[in-house]
C-alpha cells in the first residue's frame, strides 16, 4: 500500500510539471495583442509630428518675394537752411490746390515736392519749383539765409516754409530773369506785372 501511494503522488507531481510547462505556450497568444496595441499607439503618436513637418514646407514656398513689390528706395538728401523732413510732402496737385484757395495776403505754412526748373546763376538765392498745368512756384529762402546749388535745374526737392500769392513788378520780373540766365531778348519782352505762386522756405531737401 505504500508503495501504491508513492506512485501516486509521483503520478500527480509529473501531471502538475507538465501543466505549468504548457503554461508559458499560452503567453504569446495573450501578449501578441497587447503589442499590437503598443506598436498601433507608437505609430499614432509619430503621425501627427510627421504630418506637421510636412505640411510646414508647403507654407514657406508660398513666401516668394518679389523685386518689383515692396522694395524699399532709399533716397538721399542735401539739406539747405533748417532740417527738414521728407514725409508727408504735399505733390504739385495737391499744392496747386493750396493756392488755387488763396486770396492776396493769405499765407499758409506748407511743406511740397516737386521738380526745380530754375536756379538763380548768380548767387543760387531763388529758385522756380514745378506745378500743374505749366505753372510754377516761385521760392526764394527765409531771411537771404542760406542759398542752393546753382546746377540744381531738373532735380527733385522738397520745399518747407509759408506759400502766398505775390504781385512781381516788371523791375522784380527783369532781374530774375537776368539772374537765370535769359537772354536780352527774353528779358525785353516782360512789360507787366505778375500774380505769382510765391514760397518763402526756411528749409530745402534735394535730392543727391
Amino acid at each position: 500500500m505504500k508503495n501504491i501511494a508513492i506512485l501516486a503522488s509521483a503520478l500527480l507531481f509529473f501531471s502538475a510539471c507538465k501543466e505549468e510547462k504548457k503554461a508559458p505556450a499560452a503567453d504569446p497568444v495573450t501578449e501578441t495583442p497587447a503589442d499590437t496595441l503598443k506598436k498601433d499607439t507608437i505609430a499614432t503618436a509619430v503621425l501627427p509630428v510627421e504630418e506637421t513637418v510636412t505640411e510646414a514646407a508647403p507654407a514657406e514656398e508660398k513666401i516668394v518675394v518679389k523685386p518689383e513689390e515692396g522694395k524699399e528706395i532709399k533716397v538721399q538728401y542735401a539739406t539747405f537752411g533748417s532740417k527738414i523732413s521728407a514725409e508727408k510732402a504735399l505733390t504739385q496737385a495737391q499744392m496747386m490746390k493750396k493756392y488755387a484757395s488763396l486770396k492776396k495776403g493769405d499765407t499758409i505754412n506748407v511743406k511740397f515736392r516737386s521738380k526745380i526748373t530754375d536756379v538763380c546763376k548768380k548767387k543760387g538765392c531763388w529758385m522756380s519749383m514745378e506745378l500743374p498745368n505749366s505753372k510754377e512756384s516761385f521760392v526764394r529762402f527765409k531771411d537771404y539765409g542760406f542759398f542752393v546749388p546753382l546746377n540744381a535745374d531738373n532735380s527733385e526737392a522738397i520745399v518747407s516754409g509759408k506759400a502766398f500769392l505775390d504781385v512781381v513788378s516788371v523791375d522784380e520780373l527783369k532781374h530774375y530773369a537776368k539772374d537765370g540766365g535769359k537772354s536780352q531778348e527774353e528779358i525785353d519782352k516782360i512789360t507787366q506785372p505778375k500774380i505769382t505762386y510765391a514760397f518763402t522756405a526756411d528749409g530745402v531737401l534735394i535730392e543727391q
